[in-house]
């Protein structure tokens, strides 16, 4: 069992890093070990892990199947082995956290360092499907995600929700307007994220509901290039009110009855929900009332 356990870690490695030279580095080994322990594990059970196309690799669907065990196995060994290096550094703790949304993610972590000053906190920032990976490979601990679907691997818990609001240029006709409506929005130019924005996916799938018409004259891949594009005079955006930074020039607007908002997730594997700092987190987080 235990020469499987060293053939089932390379393969664990060459999957994670998708490459085989990586994965030597990654377990500080030489390439040919991998290459040998990989091809071990795929002659003693008659089985193809990898289509092999030259120097490029490729998962079969058997591989696939596999790592999705290993991601499990290995990764609460990489994690027995960052808390035993917590104590030799003497540090009390180290939490991971990813997240789509800046400002939401570092208000999470202020609240963190204020209740708990002596963990070491790791926030990164990536797109939905990145965080996701990373949350499955244990790169992180704890994601705050606008979940549109929810995997059955996962624990979810609603940690806030916000209205979505629009920005204007400053000499907009609404800029002046004591209260803006939903409907009005048929009459506008938006400029928009792209069509895998949660936010954008919110927005467009209420107003279909309600027979509003969204004329989208330009596409961008980020809040920044967005405001650019409203102070400008191109159109007007929709952004979480989280996410809305003072910027000189332009005015926040909020619609009548808040008809647009967005929910915030924390998100764990289920198989460490019971971890303590996790747990504590999920706990510590009330519930927001819908």
């Amino acid at each position: 069992m235990y020469q499987y356990h060293k053939w089932l870690r390379s393969f664990h490695a060459v999957a994670k890093t998708g490459s085989f030279t990586l994965a030597a580095e990654y377990l500080s080994v030489g390439q040919p070990t991998v290459s040998e322990q990989v091809n071990g594990l795929e002659k003693q059970f008659s089985v193809e892990l990898f289509h092999r196309r030259g120097r490029f690799i490729e998962m079969s669907a058997a591989g696939h199947a596999l790592y999705g065990i290993t991601q499990g196995l290995f990764g609460q060994e990489d994690e027995a082995m960052q808390l035993l290096q917590s104590f030799k550094q003497r540090k009390t703790g180290l939490l991971r956290l990813g997240a789509v949304s800046p400002p939401i993610a570092m208000n999470l972590t202020y609240e963190l360092m204020q209740r708990h000053p002596d963990i070491e906190l790791e926030t990164s920032f990536s797109p939905e499907k990145e965080t996701l990976d990373r949350l499955f490979n244990f790169d992180i601990d704890v994601a705050i995600l606008a979940l549109s679907e929810f995997n059955q691997r996962f624990d979810t818990q609603l940690y806030r929700r916000y209205p979505i609001i629009a920005v204007v240029r400053d000499d907009h006709p609404w800029a002046q307007q004591e209260a803006v409506h939903v409907e009005q929005i048929s009459h506008e130019k938006w400029v928009m994220r792209e069509k895998s924005s949660r936010t954008r996916q919110l927005v467009e799938e209420r107003c279909k509901r309600q027979g509003i018409a969204v004329n989208c004259v330009m596409q961008l891949n980020s809040r920044e290039a967005i405001v650019h594009a409203i102070t400008k005079g191109i159109g007007i955006g929709f952004v979480s009110a989280v996410e809305y930074a003072e910027t000189p020039g332009t005015t926040p607007i909020t619609f009548v009855d808040h008809p647009f908002f967005i929910d915030y997730h924390l998100c764990c594997l289920g198989i460490r929900r019971n971890r303590p700092m996790i747990a504590e987190l999920f706990e510590a987080s009330p519930i927001p009332a819908t």
